[in-house]
């Protein structure tokens, strides 16, 4: 779906695409997508959570996806989708309308494209792009503007780079992945030796960065190059807005981390974990497949397979829920201890 300006869709089109059931006006049109409790004339939502079942009443969408097994207790002015889960058929709606709106191709004159780069076919390179000595761009990418791309860089097909993203010389960007504006991959990790004096001298980093297919690098997220070998980020990873991962870190298959989590150097995260925001993790640890750790966790240990934990240091999250009830009693015991 493209924006309201560019292209509207008809219940029954919708409902087609998602193979959905109409309850009511099958041609009416919508041109845009709203939350259920702000829609307006000419727009598409969803009633997924049932604490906001009041609002399909009172909604001035025009058409509402929902759940087969809703029925309305009173009458609903807007076009119901009846569909098998609602929230899953949005968000692929959404995709679509996402992807209609990037369709952009075409090499801006204002790119500035060296002459050893290997370019593919079907692609869209924005003004003030910089792209590097014998770098190679994959079929129908999408490079934004202001993007600069170093040299010796791969990226795979289908993957989109939005503005403001620095990828330096030796990264290698796996198929369909999504760089969001503002991330660096590939700069120096924080490597010093120290000196006599308590000064530092910098240790040279001469490892890469390697994303794998699938991943997905929130704004501003930086990803450090190794000092030697490689910093890898495994197959559909997801990683979050102002994330932080040092040199020689791998983050495995699936793992997902929220913002402003920091892994520190030589850090081994496996697959399918779930990390919250504001997480952090000490150097050199080995992180064992679907760990979860909760938000302004501080990791200083290795943690076993499928553990699940909270605090800072960590403990488990029975455990942690222990201490919390009782870090709120603290004052109160304290004045108890003074009069004693």
């Amino acid at each position: 779906m493209h924006s309201k300006y560019e292209m509207e869709f008809s219940a029954r089109q919708i409902a087609e695409l998602l193979k959905g059931e109409i309850s009511g006006n099958a041609y009416v049109k919508v041109n845009t997508v709203s939350k259920i409790e702000e829609g307006k004339p000419g727009s598409l939502s969803f009633l997924a959570n049932p604490k906001y079942t009041k609002y399909i009443y009172e909604t001035e969408a025009s058409v509402v996806i929902v759940n087969k097994n809703f029925f309305p207790e009173k009458k609903v002015n807007a076009t119901l989708i009846k569909v098998d889960d609602a929230y899953k058929a949005f968000a692929s709606l959404l995709e679509i309308y996402q992807q209609y709106k990037n369709q952009k191709t075409g090499i801006s004159r204002k790119a500035v494209i060296e002459e050893t780069v290997i370019l593919g076919e079907n692609l869209y390179i924005g003004a003030g792009v910089y792209i590097g000595e014998n770098t190679e761009i994959g079929d129908n990418c999408k490079i934004y503007p202001n993007t600069y791309i170093g040299d010796n860089v791969k990226i795979g097909e289908n993957t989109v780079i939005h503005s403001g993203v620095n990828i330096y010389s030796e990264t290698v960007v796996g198929k369909e992945c999504t760089l969001y504006a503002g991330v660096v991959l590939g700069s120096d990790g924080f490597g010093f030796a120290p000196q006599n004096m308590a000064e530092f001298k910098k240790v040279p980093q001469i490892g890469n960065v390697i994303l794998e297919d699938r991943t997905e690098i929130g704004a501003n997220t930086t990803v450090d190059r190794a000092t030697i070998g490689s910093t890898i980020i495994r197959k559909g990873v997801k990683l979050d807005n102002l994330v932080q991962i040092a040199h020689n870190v791998e983050i495995g298959e699936n793992t997902v981390i929220a913002a402003q989590t920091g892994v520190s150097g030589s850090t081994k995260i496996g697959k399918n974990c779930m990390i919250g925001g504001q997480a952090g993790f000490a150097g050199h640890l080995k992180i064992s497949d679907n760990v979860k750790v909760g938000a302004q966790s501080g990791v200083h240990k290795n943690l076993p397979e499928g553990a699940i934990v909270q605090g800072s240091p960590v403990v488990g999250y029975r455990e942690w829920y222990r201490i919390a009830a009782i870090l709120s009693k603290l004052p109160n015991i304290y004045k108890k201890i003074q009069k004693l």
